[in-house]
Order: structure tokens, then C-alpha cells, then sequence
């Protein structure tokens, strides 16, 4: 399946906190993919999915591959929304493109890609994801195309 375009991606709204910053005051580069990672959980979480019930049901999702690029710092005290669409959703995986921008004037400071697997907890081995979530994916108003 494939993501439609021009729907509405799903938004995390976080705050930049100094722990967040290196010494230069700006978002240091790889919390921006924690930025990420919390706004992919709580998309599950807004389809009705934790993430704790599902390792409790032998599901995990783990990152396959990431890919990012830096277009502009965020510093101290920023507000930030972050987007996590689906791009792609497959037997076994999930494609999601991400943004991460300035809340005040909506510049886009992160944005890239991440191959996220569903395994098995118990022997980290693919699993097909769960029909339920499938169907949770598909039923999000304009993230696929009927038929699909």
C-alpha cells in the first residue's frame, strides 16, 4: 500500500529542552531522530496501538534504515512539530517520512526516511504486521487510496 498524496501528515508537537542542545546551543544532530522516533509512537498510540502492549504480544518494530537531512538548527526553548506519514505499509514493514519544523514560522529544519520492521520479541525474526494495525493504517482518512 501506498501513502496518498496530499493528506495530512500525523503530528507530534515537542519542545526543545536544554539536555536537547550541545554546546553550541543548537539541537544537537541525533536528537532529532528521537524527535522522530517519539512522534512514530505516538502515531501507533493514536491508532489505539502502545507500544508496551504490543511487545507484550511478541510484536516489536525496530528501525531498519534511517536516512536524514539537516536543513536548519533548532535551538533551546523551540517549539517543534513533527510529522510521521506512512508511506508505504507492507506485509512486514512500514515506510514513514518524516519532517521535523519550527512550530513559530513552520521551517522545516529535519526531514528524512525510515524503514521501520515488525519482528518477533521473543527471536527478533520478520513477523507480518498485525491485521488489526493494518486495518487502522488503511481506515486513517486520505493515508491510502481506496482499493489499495
Amino acid at each position: 500500500m501506498r501513502a496518498q498524496n496530499g493528506a495530512q501528515p500525523f503530528q507530534h508537537r515537542c519542545r526543545v529542552y536544554y539536555e536537547d542542545t550541545d554546546a553550541g546551543g543548537i539541537v544537537y544532530y541525533v536528537n532529532y531522530l528521537k524527535f522522530m522516533e517519539r512522534a512514530r509512537t505516538e502515531r501507533l498510540r493514536s491508532l489505539g496501538f502502545a507500544q508496551s502492549e504490543l511487545a507484550g504480544e511478541n510484536l516489536l518494530f525496530v528501525v531498519h534504515s534511517a536516512e536524514a537531512r539537516y536543513v536548519a538548527p533548532a535551538k533551546l526553548d523551540d517549539e517543534l512539530n513533527v510529522s510521521a506519514e506512512v508511506m508505504e505499509l507492507n506485509r512486514a514493514s512500514l515506510r514513514f517520512r518524516q519532517q521535523v519544523r519550527r512550530a513559530s514560522d513552520d521551517a522545516l529544519l529535519c526531514e528524512g526516511q525510515f524503514l521501520i520492521a515488525c519482528v518477533r520479541a521473543d527471536s527478533l525474526k520478520p513477523r507480518a504486521i498485525p491485521e488489526a494495525l493494518r486495518e487502522a493504517f488503511a481506515a486513517d482518512p486520505g493515508l491510502f487510496p481506496a482499493g489499495d
